[in-house]
């Protein structure tokens, strides 16, 4: 049995006692039956009013229950279709207290959500404002007259992410592109002309707008600047080049060059005036002394004469160069051939130096090829002797190797050329030849001389041992006898002997050799 049975039952019992104890009063008393009837009346009247009100009071606690629960019910479907989720499930068997109970917790619950939300909604929507001003960008698409989603807030929040990092993107660039510009205009000596170029470099940095136009107009301003700085060195080295040509050939003193140092390396505007005014100042120099310039050019022609390995006809085809009559017009002839001798080198430099490395690897092989037969070459010479061996055998590995190397890189040229390349007017691949081939003819010569013997030796009655000379073929002349079948003798009387040189080897007639480029 439940309490609240018992408790009713108590009241029952309570209620039939205090009746008892007023009917024996009311017998003690005396009181005729039609009171005691009108008394009792009165007490079930009261004890019903009691009851009648009590029970009204519960009756409307159970109404008002019933309304706060449909009310809840409703406003917890408007809350779960705003915050978009799923409608509340009511638990059964459950009284209306606990049900009321369960409702409006979960209805604070979710109106704290809606109230969060709404929160978050309105500090997002503020960033994002601040954001759009600073970057001139749209705001996120989102209505704010209705609670956001969790997934719309994440995504909200992420978009904000990736725009503040985009702004710090553009800031950092903003301030690097500014401090660049900045640069430039000071080199150029230029001041900022327009709004936008004022912006930039006087404005504070955290007002300027960030948008992808300014980005763009300030990646344009500063690839504009940059332009005309490289302009500007460009001239500059121009005219540095030309001042430099024109010292060298107007030999113009140390003092006088220390006083352009700071402008020879600088390409400021004022620098590039100061260049400017030099050039002029040398060139009205230069006609002053046009022979002295004239003859410079010269030398500089005839070194890359030299270097280009020209032949005397290729030099005397310029025919100013032999002139005397120095004008303006012989010095333009003279610069223009030189001009076009610089190109001619360049772009044949790796031939040319090709070639002087080979020439100067022959030089040196055929030093040490003579050497090899010096018989003097076994005296203490503090091992050179073994050193001299050593690079003769890398030379005569090394030349076939530069020979076949210049030969591909010859036959290249030619075929784009579509004309021979000549070096000293001869093809260079044939003169290596014609040195291999001399230079076996030579080792042929010295090998015989050593077979058959450089003389032979014979007898004079009164004279003693006689040298005899060798013939063309490398053996020994026969001497020519007289009547008495002795030799012949010169106006002397002595014997007829060979030059020898200090060696005692024949003397070689060197006059006979090719030449190029100085080497024999």
């Amino acid at each position: 049995m439940r309490r609240s049975e018992v408790h009713a039952a108590e009241s029952v019992a309570c209620l039939n006692r205090a009746l008892n104890q007023l009917k024996d009063i009311w017998e003690e008393i005396g009181i005729p039956e039609d009171q005691r009837l009108q008394r009792t009346d009165v007490v079930k009247k009261h004890i019903k009013g009691l009851l009648d009100m009590m029970i009204a009071e519960e009756d409307s606690l159970r109404k008002r229950l019933m309304s706060s629960i449909e009310s809840c019910r409703k406003e917890l479907d408007v809350l779960c279709t705003e915050l978009q989720l799923s409608p509340f499930e009511e638990d059964e068997g459950k009284t209306m207290l606990q049900l009321e109970k369960d409702i409006r917790s979960r209805l604070e619950v979710m109106m704290k959500q809606k109230s969060q939300r709404v929160k978050d909604l309105k500090t997002l929507y503020k960033q994002d404002r601040e954001l759009c001003d600073i970057m001139c960008s749209v705001p996120f698409c989102i209505d704010m007259d209705s609670v956001p989603s969790l997934e719309q807030l994440d995504s909200y929040h992420s978009y904000l992410n990736d725009l503040t990092k985009e702004k710090d993107r553009r800031h950092g660039e903003f301030v690097g592109i500014k401090r660049q510009i900045i640069m430039c205009m000071e080199e150029l000596d230029q001041l900022p002309d327009t709004s936008f170029e004022r912006d930039v470099v006087c404005e504070d940095e955290e007002a300027f707008c960030l948008s992808s136009d300014n980005i763009t107009a300030l990646q344009l301003l500063l690839g504009q600047l940059e332009d005309r700085k490289t302009e500007n060195e460009l001239v500059c080295s121009s005219y540095r080049a030309k001042i430099q040509e024109l010292w060298e050939r107007l030999q113009v003193p140390q003092e006088e060059r220390d006083g352009m140092s700071e402008h020879m390396a600088q390409s400021r505007t004022k620098n590039m005036d100061a260049l400017q005014a030099e050039c002029r100042r040398l060139e009205q120099l230069k006609i002053k002394n046009m022979s002295n310039v004239v003859e410079a050019i010269r030398a500089e022609v005839a070194l890359l004469w030299e270097r280009c390995f020209y032949s005397l006809e290729q030099r005397q085809a310029f025919t100013p160069y032999y002139g005397d009559d120095y004008t303006e017009e012989m010095l333009n002839l003279h610069q223009e051939e030189l001009r076009s001798l610089k190109k001619h080198y360049e772009d044949h430099r790796e031939l040319f130096e090709g070639v002087t490395r080979w020439q100067d690897s022959w030089t040196l092989f055929l030093q040490l090829e003579k050497k090899a037969t010096d018989p003097s070459r076994f005296n203490n010479r503090g091992g050179n002797l073994l050193k001299e061996e050593k690079q003769r055998a890398e030379l005569q590995k090394s030349l076939p190797k530069l020979e076949k190397s210049l030969k591909t890189q010859i036959d290249l040229w030619e075929e784009e050329q579509y004309r021979e390349f000549l070096v000293n007017g001869q093809r260079f691949l044939q003169y290596v030849q014609e040195q291999w081939e001399l230079l076996r003819l030579e080792k042929e010569r010295e090998k015989n001389e050593r077979t058959n013997g450089p003389v032979s030796m014979i007898l004079d009655e009164t004279n003693g041992p006689v040298s005899m000379p060798l013939d063309e073929t490398n053996g020994p002349v026969s001497m020519p006898l007289d009547e008495t079948n002795g030799p012949v003798l010169d106006e002397t009387n002595g014997p007829v002997s060979m030059m020898l040189d200090e060696t005692n080897g024949p003397v070689l007639d060197e006059t006979k050799r090719p030449c190029f480029n100085g080497f024999r």
